[in-house]
């Protein structure tokens, strides 16, 4: 035990150069300490913010989505912009859910259709021309016009005849009333390669359509008396709303060809050639227009803006069958 004390009194102590490096050590690992504390804080604000900032945009743009005019007479204006189908703005829900705000509205007063659309669905163009039928015959009092601007083709024609008069600028394209679907054949592409194609299906033409395969006679004819059978439809749709309007003499005006304003005036295919502003004020009698579109709300803008809605769109995958569209 004496050894032991002795020893430990003769324990070497640091010299004052290693004491200030030692202190300068803690002083460091102080420092570092504080500031990954600082960036911890600005972080947690920086979130605090966003939120915040969400919070306000979604409360000022739901303030903002109920304009003053909507308290006096009105027209009520759903817009059918771009594509129609399901998950675009042109959506046959977005659509059908302004529709229905807007026959609703009191104070509006009609309902004005603003189209600017090549087409699409024509199952999403169907709910919408049958959603329009089912809300006249709801609101009588309530009559549907459509404007249509630089294209109101295929598709958007085939909701735009559910409306009881149709506009269009005179350079406006109209029309379209046909059905496509289109796709590639690589057959020859794969002989030449030396790719051996390889499908395994249960039902004799489930595979039927594919790209990589010989298209087959009698599939061919099956497919195309689809495509007769929905073109078919869209004729019918045309001839209940426009009716008498039609120049039936027309031999091609249910070809899939495609006029400007002043030629489907003269074909019945629109009733006038005006702006929708012209429609609502000269038309309609009422100058006040709202629009009573459905889209994404701030919040949720703001939040895909952030990056936290990612990978939309990756489960969509490919298939042989090529779509039917209105064209």
């Amino acid at each position: 035990m004496e050894n032991q004390s002795k020893a430990e009194a003769y324990k070497p102590q640091p010299t004052p150069k290693e004491w200030l490096l030692i202190e300068k050590m803690l002083m460091e690992t102080h420092r570092e300490q504080k500031k990954t504390r600082r960036w911890g804080i600005f972080f947690k604000i920086l979130v605090f913010v966003y939120i915040f900032a969400a919070l306000m945009v979604f409360r000022v743009g739901s303030q903002l989505g109920v304009p003053a005019t909507i308290g006096k007479d009105h027209v009520a204006v759903v817009p059918v912009n771009g594509v129609i189908a399901d998950g675009e703005e042109a959506s046959a829900n977005a659509i059908v859910a302004g529709l229905r705000k807007a026959f609703e509205a009191e104070n509006s007063k009609a309902v004005l259709l603003a189209i600017n659309s090549p087409g699409g669905s024509p199952v999403q163009s169907g709910y919408v021309n049958d959603e329009i039928y089912r809300l006249k015959a709801l609101h009588p009092d309530k009559k549907v016009y459509a404007a249509i601007s630089d294209l109101g083709a295929s598709g958007a024609y085939y909701i735009a005849v559910a409306a009881d008069q149709i506009y269009a600028d005179k350079a406006s394209l109209v029309g379209s009333i046909g059905v496509t679907a289109a796709g590639f054949g690589f057959v020859g592409l794969m002989n030449k390669l030396g790719i051996e194609r390889r499908a395994y299906t249960s039902g004799e033409h489930k595979g039927f359509l594919d790209p990589f395969a010989p298209e087959q006679e009698g599939e061919v004819a099956f497919w195309n008396s689809v495509l007769g059978a929905t073109h078919q439809q869209f004729i019918d749709v045309v001839k209940k709303g426009r009716g008498d309007r039609l120049q039936s003499n027309q031999a091609d005006l249910f070809s899939g060809l495609i006029w400007n304003g002043e030629q489907a005036l003269e074909l019945g295919l629109v009733d006038g050639l005006g702006s929708a502003g012209y429609v609502a004020r000269d038309v309609i009698g009422v100058e006040e227009m709202v629009d009573y579109g459905v889209r994404p709300n701030p919040l949720q803008r703001v939040i895909e803006q952030l990056g936290v809605s990612i990978g939309e769109g990756i489960s969509q995958t490919a298939t042989a069958e090529a779509p039917i569209t209105l064209h």
